[in-house]
């Protein structure tokens, strides 16, 4: 037990740290040859800071599994997919507003939540029937396609001063690195990710199997809080530097790329099965999250809010919902 636990502490310190390096790295070539400040923030970042859970997806859908082993197949990028997102809300979301109350002004994010919705009743419907299929990881990847495009259009359109959000994201970018340091960056980060990736899958299954419980299981709980981490460490700093919209417009974008992505990998991949109770517990607690959150950050007379009280009772869910699962 010793062992799987340090498996999956190695795996997902490694994880962290290599994410930021590879978004370092990207966003700092894409600079480098020109690419404006904007559009490596909505889109290189944005796909860096879920990196880790993208990795996840791609190792665990592509491990070797034994002819006929139903238990088998990325059960863990499953529950990674819905668990982190469940995390993002009611944990990143909940501790940051404990810090300090999230304001949220950003015309962006609103235009963003409703993206979110739909995102959110595709993946139900796709998840109906207990299956994904391959069919329906193309449409999920090709949705995130879109998506970016969409958001790329966006931020181009908007004027950057007037949008609180597009503002911050282009502040956050780093400045001054050169070529060669920004090309080592992105390889050890890519390597890194690869090698922590398949470092934590292992710390996890034997951690499922020393517990007794389903590998989805440990990806809803156990893994996606550690793939939550950049996000909670990126919001709990924007709000620090009272830069609000980037820290719930972490948690969206994260949430949106998760269904789309970490989902549409190992659909796309292994067109896995689904545990039944994915469908009847841990989405529903996600789309009531995700409710919860629009109806907190939407502001319908006026700026968005989540107070302190609201990030309480959101932490109290996330607690309460792992007692539940976990044990």
């Amino acid at each position: 037990m010793l062992e799987y636990l340090a498996y999956l502490l190695v795996g997902v310190s490694l994880l962290v740290w290599s994410a930021d390096r590879f978004t370092d790295g990207a966003a700092a070539i894409a600079r480098n040859f020109g690419v404006s400040r904007l559009i490596v923030g909505l889109t290189i970042v944005a796909i860096g800071s879920s990196s880790p859970e993208i990795f996840v997806s791609i190792m665990d859908s592509i491990k070797p599994c034994d002819p006929g082993d139903l238990h088998c197949g990325p059960k863990i990028a499953i529950g990674n997919a819905i668990g982190s997102n469940i995390a993002n809300v009611a944990m990143v979301l909940g501790i940051t507003a404990l810090v300090r109350p999230l304001i949220v002004e950003s015309g962006t994010l609103r235009r963003e939540i409703p993206i979110l919705f739909a995102v959110t009743l595709m993946g139900l419907i796709f998840l109906w029937d207990l299956k994904l299929t391959h069919l329906e990881g193309i449409l999920l990847l090709s949705s995130l396609l879109f998506y970016f495009i969409w958001l790329v259009r966006l931020g181009l359109k908007s004027r950057t001063k007037d949008d609180p959000m597009l503002e911050e994201i282009v502040e956050e970018l780093p400045d001054g690195m050169s070529n060669g340091k920004a090309i080592f960056y992105l390889v050890i980060g890519l390597l890194l990710l690869v090698i922590s990736s398949n470092i934590l899958i292992k710390g996890a299954s034997g951690i499922a199997l020393h517990f007794g419980v389903s590998e989805t299981v440990i990806g809803l709980t156990i893994v996606a809080l550690g793939t939550s981490l950049p996000e909670l460490a990126a919001s709990i700093a924007g709000v620090l530097k009272e830069e609000y919209e980037i820290a719930i417009g972490n948690v969206i974008g994260s949430n949106i790329f998760n269904l789309l992505a970490v989902l549409g990998i190992p659909a796309l991949i292994a067109a896995p099965s689904i545990e039944s109770k994915v469908l009847t517990l841990d989405y529903p607690v996600m789309f009531g999250l995700t409710i919860s959150m629009a109806a907190m950050a939407y502001g319908f007379k006026g700026p968005g809010k989540i107070n302190r009280l609201e990030g309480t009772i959101l932490l109290a869910v996330f607690i309460g919902y792992y007692a539940i699962r976990f044990f």
